[in-house]
């Protein structure tokens, strides 16, 4: 009787042995496939994070190929004040790399964009950087163009040299030699013949040039509409004599007024676009005329209005290029 107790008490406890075996080999099985899962997890963390660096660096790579081919900003250059802004100056949104940094009229730029506008202005005769956002007429000096725009030495000998060309064609209406490219001022405004004393004392002879087609002098002088080169004629005189007539819209009663005219303070042409009033302002020089009559607008308006005929009516078209006479 005790034997077959013992028995049963043995073969119970094996039992539960042999359960209790069987349970830890689960947990030692559970705890491997949960730690096979957290390796698999970390080793796919590791691949996007490699994945994230590598993209970054190709980033970083890629703007740095960017800023070799572009000029950029020194993020360290404590002189600079960046702004998390669009880039004010890049008109044809071409989308430059570099970080902003503000003028001193408080526009956000980037150096590309701000070489650009400034050759851009140089290349239509300005002498003078002016920002280039609608209605801001700050004058930004030389030493900031060239600090902001990161200028090259030859961009700067380009800058300097086409600055002072503009100046000087602007202030004195100077023009290069075509023999020694020096600036010269006319003296005589109905003369087209001009003589350069570098030339002469180079070539150990007199030597004159045309103001109008810029070759040297040939024929009978002095002439006020051309010399005698082939092709020589005045452009601007043969615009006016040969543009058609304008019709205002807006403007009653007025034919006969050339499309065309010289600005009578300045002389550039300035053409009409029929729309509005008759009075228009030169981008030269800045003056208001009338079309109709070439009054400045303060005299033609004091016999007449914007939208009617002049008192002493059309102008005929002009046959000379008034000479501007800065003050």
């Amino acid at each position: 009787m005790g034997s077959n107790v013992s028995t049963e008490q043995e073969r119970s406890q094996a039992e539960l042995k042999s359960q209790a075996e069987l349970r830890s080999e689960a947990e030692l099985r559970s705890q491997a496939e949960l730690r096979s899962q957290a390796e698999l997890i970390f080793q796919t963390q590791l691949k996007i994070l490699a994945e994230l660096k590598s993209q970054a660096v190709l980033k970083f790579l890629a703007e740095q190929e960017q800023c070799q081919t572009e000029k950029c900003y020194d993020p360290r250059d404590s002189t600079l004040t960046f702004v998390d802004r669009e880039d004010e100056l890049d008109f044809l949104c071409e989308g430059f790399k570099s970080r902003r940094a503000l003028m001193s009229c408080g526009h956000a730029v980037t150096p590309t964009s701000l070489t650009k506008w400034c050759r851009r202005l140089l290349d239509e005769g300005e002498s003078r950087f002016t920002c280039g956002q609608s209605g801001c007429d700050v004058e930004w000096p030389y030493s900031e163009v060239r600090k902001m725009a990161l200028l090259t030495p030859e961009e700067m000998e380009y800058f300097e040299e086409t600055s002072a060309s503009n100046a000087m064609k602007h202030y004195f209406d100077a023009k290069s030699c075509p023999g020694c490219r020096s600036s010269l001022v006319r003296k005589e405004t109905s003369n087209l013949s001009v003589h350069c004393t570098v030339c002469t004392a180079n070539r150990g002879r007199v030597y004159e040039f045309c103001w109008q087609c810029l070759r040297e002098w040939k024929g009978p002088a002095p002439r006020s509409d051309r010399c005698e080169n082939d092709g020589c004629c005045n452009e601007p005189l043969k615009v006016l004599k040969n543009c058609p007539d304008i019709i205002f819209q807006s403007v009653t009663g007025v034919t006969g007024c050339p499309s065309i005219r010289a600005c009578p303070t300045c002389g550039s042409l300035v053409q009409h676009d029929t729309t509005g009033c008759k009075n228009v302002v030169c981008i030269q020089c800045r003056k208001e005329f009338c079309f109709v009559c070439l009054k400045l607008t303060e005299d033609c308006l004091k016999t007449s209005s914007y939208y009617i005929p002049c008192s002493g009516g059309v102008a005929p078209r002009q046959t000379s290029i008034p000479v501007w006479k800065k003050e």
